[in-house]
């Protein structure tokens, strides 16, 4: 069985499991026949653990815009690519701060690279370690809290099963997609992730879907009452849009 047959079965049968586990998000699968879970990565540069944690750093209280104009300054510093622990460490910090981080964000980076480094950290160790352990490894460093390496496991390393509680897009994105009166706090967004497990990732990314790309109903195709509601979702996806994205890692 070659790598894509693999995935395309892995994610039929988890598609399956999740229709069967919880009826809202069913609705959002089968209005989603054609959905690539890891399309959103392509529009990233190639990135490593190191690399995705940076992207992560960058990204807290930013938009999804501001976050890749930053990073985008941040590849042009380092000729296109983002940077390894040892190169960022060899940069002025003061031209970190001239691409756009945060004096804050230059110090965890730094400290974060300083680990790997100098032997206290080791990439392909925290790689293999199970997902509770590797974010309290990580955890420690002041400015990496639970949201951003919960997003590092997505993007680097694939993990199948987290969830993004402390993401105020995923947030509002549970509060439109259940109609929920109020934004769910992040234990109750995870009560909810609790039937889609070992899936949460898969989930996770169908919501943020239904957040930044809600599906539009051909015209006449609907009744009224559903096309309010489709209404109501395209709203709630362009107000998550334009809050901000992203969760406080203190």
């Amino acid at each position: 069985m070659t790598e894509d047959s693999s995935r395309a079965a892995w994610l039929a049968q988890a598609r399956s499991y999740l229709r069967q586990a919880d009826s809202v998000l069913a609705r959002l699968i089968d209005d989603r026949p054609d959905f690539d879970p890891r399309a959103w990565m392509t529009q990233l540069p190639p990135m490593d653990l190191y690399g995705a944690l940076l992207f992560q750093v960058t990204g807290q209280q930013l938009s999804v815009a501001a976050t890749r104009r930053t990073l985008a300054r941040i590849q042009a510093l380092f000729g296109g690519h983002l940077p390894s622990p040892a190169e960022l460490l060899a940069v002025d910090p003061g031209e970190l701060r001239q691409a756009g981080l945060s004096w804050r964000k230059i110090s965890t980076l730094r400290d974060l690279a300083e680990r790997l480094t100098d032997g206290r950290l080791n990439q392909e160790v925290l790689t293999s370690l199970p997902d509770d352990e590797l974010q309290a490894e990580l955890t420690v460093i002041p400015g990496i809290g639970p949201w951003t390496v919960q997003g590092a496991m997505l993007i680097a390393l694939g993990r199948e099963d987290v969830v993004l509680p402390g993401d105020l897009a995923l947030r509002k994105a549970v509060q439109a997609t259940y109609r929920l009166d109020h934004l769910p706090a992040q234990q109750e967004v995870l009560a909810i992730a609790e039937k889609w497990r070992p899936y949460r990732s898969l989930a996770t990314s169908y919501l943020f879907s239904a957040a930044f790309e809600p599906v539009a109903a051909p015209p006449g195709s609907v009744s009224a009452s559903d096309r309010s509601r489709g209404q109501r979702g395209q709203q709630g996806g362009r107000v998550v849009a334009a809050a901000v994205d992203h969760a406080v890692d203190e």
